[in-house]
């Protein structure tokens, strides 16, 4: 038999609008033995007299982490809404955290409730927990036909989400606006985003979104069109960016450096590839690095961050990643201090448009080995009535896993 004292001491509750009377026995026996039972001021508004302590948590969510640890040793329950490990609280407290000393008792998830709501299945529906983060994240996931349910923070960012739609092209869009899902307050309306939106929008609120629209969705494979991207003209272009991205092959939770980031074409589309993914872009010009954040920003990848400076001296204190991309700023010192710093099984793709930068890649072919390879593209013009293929300048690229 396990040591008492090594039994949890933390049960992370799901919490609902319907109060206790939505719990299962287990998650009621949790409350009637807690000493401490903490909770945010609307779980606590319908939480039933109880023996415990009630402590209501602090806004920021982190202020109260410190708080709860140091109640380690006593019986603590701590509310939160819904699945605690769904876009939920769990995940946060879990860091903090040893495995043997919590324990999770689920309730249905607002996406759950809100796809019982609308009759519509969970498995083919994309789910975003937007409360607390950019809604330009929504952006990869606007395509005509689609349906997303997604948690806001209150009823503004219901007519930010309208309006963010309307400027993407889907003003077509039906808005199913869920209300206190599973509660006395409980309500549901459907409007589209031409109409008046309501003014008395309760939280907690979710939205069940019916996208449709002409808007151009983003396309699943690499490359996104230019069009998509703010740009001076330095940017990796589609087809070499499709390509580029292939050779850098992303996998998930990996992080990429991107050196010479113009407009971040490259570190944009490899965070599109997986949401646990991370990219740092390096950029000396303070207005290229600026666009870098704003295209990052308008396609839903707000978390890509851009360091301005010159490398290599930039790259320094910098986490190492997973794999490097040089798309501009090649110079003998780079690929040096790259070799010296970058631990084994780092993946480097490098391109390069000059005499003098593809001279440099054929002498590292030439001292490290790796793949060196030459894309050439033309595209058809007019030539007077007829056509005629006017080339791009060649890439050179070279690739090398450390």
């Amino acid at each position: 038999m396990a040591d008492v004292a090594d039994a949890p001491w933390l049960t992370i509750l799901g919490w609902g609008e319907s109060g206790i009377n939505g719990l299962t026995p287990a998650s009621k026996a949790a409350l009637e033995r807690a000493e401490i039972v903490f909770g945010a001021a609307r779980h606590l508004r319908v939480l039933p007299s109880l023996q415990a302590e009630v402590r209501e948590w602090p806004v920021p969510f982190a202020d109260g982490v410190p708080e709860l640890l140091a109640e380690r040793g006593r019986q603590v329950v701590m509310l939160v809404s819904g699945d605690p490990f769904w876009f939920g609280a769990g995940t946060v407290l879990a860091r903090h955290l040893s495995a043997g000393e919590w324990l999770s008792h689920p309730s249905p998830s607002t996406f759950s409730l809100a796809a019982a709501r609308l009759g519509w299945g969970l498995e083919r529906t994309r789910c975003l927990g937007l409360h607390a983060a950019p809604l330009t994240r929504i952006r990869p996931a606007l395509q005509s036909g689609q349906r997303l349910i997604v948690l806001l923070r209150d009823g503004d960012a219901v007519a930010e989400l309208s309006a963010l739609l309307t400027r993407c092209g889907f003003s077509a869009s039906t808005l199913h606006i869920l209300e206190a899902l599973g509660g006395e307050r409980e309500r549901v309306r459907s409007i589209t985003t031409d109409q008046m939106l309501p003014v008395d929008i309760e939280h907690p609120v979710a939205v069940g979104l019916e996208v449709d629209g002409n808007g151009p969705a983003m396309p699943l494979a690499p490359g996104l069109p230019d069009e998509f991207f703010e740009h001076d003209g330095q940017i990796t272009k589609q087809r070499v960016r499709a390509m580029t991205l292939a050779a850098l092959a992303p996998k998930a939770g990996e992080r990429l450096w991107d050196i010479g980031s113009g407009s971040g074409s490259i570190a944009i589309e490899w965070l599109l590839t997986h949401a646990e993914n991370s990219a740092i872009g390096f950029e000396r010009s303070s207005e290229r690095a600026a666009r870098a954040r704003r295209n990052a920003s308008a396609l839903g990848v707000d978390w890509l961050e851009i360091i301005e400076g010159a490398v290599p001296e930039a790259l320094e204190g910098q986490p190492l990643p997973d794999a490097v991309f040089i798309g501009g700023g090649l110079t003998a010192e780079l690929l040096d201090t790259l070799w010296d710093r970058l631990p084994k099984g780092v993946r480097i793709v490098a391109n390069a448009v000059t005499l003098e930068s593809e001279a440099l890649l054929a002498q590292w072919h030439v001292l490290k080995g790796g793949d060196l390879g030459r894309i050439e593209l033309a595209d058809a013009r007019p030539i007077g009535r007829r056509r005629g293929w006017k080339a791009s300048y060649p890439i050179v690229q070279w690739r090398i896993t450390r």
